[in-house]
């Protein structure tokens, strides 16, 4: 075999294995990613106080006056199926409340073989503590192709809500980090409201969703935070599957309405934070529905 050959064989054998390695590179479509949601609960009630004033005393008697006496911390864990088209969001039941030390949503995750990575009546709801983080019945699911999204939740009965996907504004920044395994890109966001968000992104994932309806990136958002409401989103697990995401999911009983005609049936709920004026308590109700 002449030298000239030799070279020329080996730039073809070169070229296969350049292919096969690519065919291995796999940007999963379809999966389920679990979320643990974190809200800081002293420092958000702080935040409610600065803004309603003697309003929030109620909530405070409930604690005795002590914001000590409140614990830090709450943290509940979410399930996002996610397909092409998708994506359905619900809380884990059997892990719905803990008081852990939350982590820092840098850690990294392992590969295994399939894939794994590491009311109408103006009560507040749930006796009045959801509007403050307790987990409760809460479904998102969004529709990437059309753009619109549904909340299912549950007050003095069970609501099925209906928007479009709200649009925020991204600017992006050269700061990563890794989060369940994936290399995450931060992207500084402001929604219509001017609220801010902080959310990290993998194009590993190529769906543009996230937790709490939050989307419009190139990519799987896996950590979301939004510094003024004191909430967190990160990602602690990455699942491959080969399933849609499932379409009965919304309970026949649901009362269906607009998130409009929803604000005009709460008014000015305290627990969700009226504000003074109606532009404020819109902004407030759909802070505190959503996140």
């Amino acid at each position: 075999m002449t030298r000239s050959i030799y070279i020329i064989l080996l730039f073809f054998a070169g070229i296969l294995s350049g292919d096969l390695h690519a065919q291995h590179a796999y940007f999963p479509k379809k999966g389920i990613i679990k979320f643990e949601k974190e809200i800081y609960l002293r420092a958000r009630i702080r935040e409610m106080s600065n803004r309603q004033g003697n309003q929030n005393r109620g909530m405070m008697m409930r604690f005795g006056g002590n914001i000590d006496d409140i614990p830090e911390k709450n943290s509940s864990m979410f399930s996002l199926q996610f397909d092409e088209d998708e994506t359905l969001m619900m809380p884990v039941e059997s892990e719905a409340e803990t008081t852990r030390t939350p982590r820092t949503g840098t850690e990294s995750g392992n590969r295994s073989s399939r894939g794994r990575r590491g009311n109408n009546n103006n009560r507040p709801p749930g006796g009045g503590g959801r509007g403050m983080g307790r987990n409760q019945h809460k479904v998102y699911f969004q529709d990437l192709r059309t753009g619109k999204n549904e909340i299912e939740l549950e007050l003095d009965e069970k609501y099925l809500l209906q928007d479009s996907l709200q649009q925020i504004t991204w600017r992006f920044t050269d700061e990563y980090r890794n989060i369940a395994g994936y290399e995450c890109r931060r992207v500084n966001g402001a929604t219509e409201d001017s609220l801010y968000l902080v959310a990290f992104y993998t194009d590993q994932i190529p769906i543009s969703g996230g937790p709490a309806l939050v989307q419009g990136l190139p990519g799987m958002i896996l950590g979301l935070a939004i510094p003024e409401m004191h909430i967190n989103y990160w990602a602690r697990e990455v699942d491959f599957t080969v399933d849609n995401v499932p379409k009965q999911w919304r309970d026949k009983k649901s009362t269906s309405m607009s998130m409009n005609d929803f604000f005009n049936t709460l008014g000015n709920n305290r627990i969700f934070g009226g504000g003074a004026n109606s532009k404020q308590t819109r902004r407030n109700l759909f802070e505190n529905l959503i996140y």
